[in-house]
């Protein structure tokens, strides 16, 4: 008599799987605040540690860089080791770094901890998806777990919102700290949990990972060129290399000024860094991102289009934050209170985007959502000179909100739309790098306007609130940019409404 398998198992009500679930949807929404919770807490962290805004970002763009410069190479590392191994991993470090974090007074090593965790969210928030598809049985069973795993992953922006305001109440350094006894015990369960992995005759590295005959490859018998390519590892060096340099040469801006040799080398270094990235991609035998796909229309503009939604949408929370607190005086909790509105209905709705999309089409629904946040920035530049809450702020956070509710699965589905299974993967983890870059990117950019502004601004409050005019602009038109790029899928004369593709 043989053993059920995970899905037979979840079929007999065994706990078992709903166990795992806990476990990597627990995993999932700890990823997700991982963002909020710096959000709320960087004008405490600035505070207490004398940071100006341009290098008080980098608590919030190392973590995106770390997640999306690193996702690519994150999935071939899964794909090497195996999910359960790396999995594991990825949970012990999270840890660590959590803990090194809340004990932090450097900027830099605070800056290399949300990098550091910003790389596990890469290695498991994917992976967790890819282990339900296997321990759950095709149909309803999955579908339940994967609406779980979405929801977790939906709620987690606002339950870190929540946290950060009750815990930088306290102290700035638990909004840091907290997530590590949690991962903890979360590491714990997925021990007995997480299932062995077992060859998958449809990975194109199962050979490399068994080695010849079924032996696996010790570090003795690999030569270290062969390691090196194995992973590509001068194709991710590149990414995340370009990613950290352009981030840093506009943090530099903040600092000497647009017309500086410094930042302008760092920024030229960044840009040839992209260069080299595609070119060692395109002679890898093995690269981490399929150069091809560049040629998929629905793929680059769902990237670009969530890179413009999500990177406004942390510039504008950014601004919103530091005047909350800095100018207006709130505590952190009435702070993340204020800011609640604009994440509280996508979670109330996560469950219902899907059907959405079925109903609508895809790039409908990116083209409608794009119209919301771009007229609420606008908005908030007529009446920037007063800032006032209840008639400027929670109307466009309403309205950001509303964009989100709309676009957010459409363009998740629209990425992968019209690909065969076997290229979704890495579609979809080109997808996720074009969210993180633009979050990262944004977060810099306005970081340096403001810091920028505020020397040239008095001391009156009034003077503080037009120095955020130059940073304003710049999230109105890269809002104006996603609405185009939102329009631009409505051309595709071969779409239907039914349908999901790009």
């Amino acid at each position: 008599m043989t053993s059920p398998t995970p899905a037979t198992a979840a079929t007999r009500q065994d706990p078992r799987p709903w166990g795992l679930l806990f476990v990597l949807a627990g995993n999932m929404l700890i990823d997700a605040l991982e963002v909020s919770v710096l959000v709320v807490a960087a004008p405490s962290i600035g505070a207490d540690l004398g940071l100006a805004p341009a290098v008080l970002q980098w608590t919030i763009s190392g973590f995106a860089i770390g997640f999306g410069g690193l996702l690519l190479f994150g999935a071939r590392m899964v794909a090497l080791l195996g999910r359960r191994r790396v999995y594991l991993a990825a949970l012990l470090a999270f840890t660590a770094a959590s803990l090194v974090a809340a004990l932090a007074t450097d900027p830099a090593l605070l800056t290399a901890t949300r990098f550091v965790k910003g790389f596990c969210a890469a290695l498991t928030a994917p992976t967790g998806l890819a282990i339900i598809s296997t321990a759950f049985r095709e149909g309803r069973v999955r579908d339940r777990a994967v609406s779980v795993y979405t929801l977790f992953g939906a709620a987690g922006f606002t339950a870190g919102l929540l946290l950060s305001g009750l815990l930088t109440a306290v102290s700035w350094r638990w909004t840091l700290a907290f997530p590590a006894p949690v991962v903890l015990v979360l590491f714990l369960f997925a021990r007995r949990l997480l299932p062995p992995d077992e060859p998958d005759a449809a990975d194109p590295h199962r050979g490399e990972r068994e080695g010849v005959g079924g032996r696996k490859p010790t570090a003795e018998s690999a030569p270290v060129t062969t390691v090196a390519r194995r992973y590509d590892l001068a194709g991710a060096a590149a990414l995340a290399g370009s990613l950290l340099t352009l981030v840093y040469g506009i943090s530099l801006m903040a600092e000497h000024g647009w017309r500086d040799a410094r930042p302008l080398t760092a920024l030229a270094l960044g840009t040839t860094l992209i260069a080299v990235f595609v070119m060692v991609e395109r002679r890898a035998p093995r690269p981490l991102m399929d150069t091809g796909l560049a040629a998929h229309g629905p793929l680059i503009r769902s990237a670009l289009g969530a890179a413009a939604l999500n990177g406004s949408y942390i510039g504008l929370l950014f601004v919103l934050t530091l005047h909350l607190q800095t100018v207006l005086g709130r505590s952190p909790l009435e702070t993340a209170l204020a800011l609640l509105p604009a994440s509280v209905p996508l979670a109330v709705t996560a469950l219902f985007s899907g059907g959405l999309v079925r109903r609508f089409g895809a790039a409908r629904l990116i083209a409608a959502g794009a119209v919301p946040p771009f007229a609420g920035q606008l908005l908030l530049l007529r009446d920037d000179a007063s800032m006032r809450y209840l008639s400027v702020v929670l109307p466009v956070l309403l309205l950001v909100a509303a964009g989100f509710v709309l676009a957010f699965a459409a363009l998740n589905m629209q990425a992968v739309s019209g690909l065969p299974a076997t290229r979704r993967g890495m579609a979809g983890g080109i997808y996720q790098t074009g969210v993180q870059t633009g979050a990262a990117l944004m977060a810099a950019l306005v970081a340096a306007l403001l810091q920028m502004n505020r020397a040239a601004a008095g001391a009156s409050a009034a003077d503080v609130v037009s120095g955020y005019r130059p940073a304003l602009l710049l999230i109105a038109a890269v809002g104006a940019g996603g609405l185009v790029v939102g329009v631009s899928g409505l051309a595709d004369r071969h779409r239907k409404p039914g349908r999901c593709d790009g």
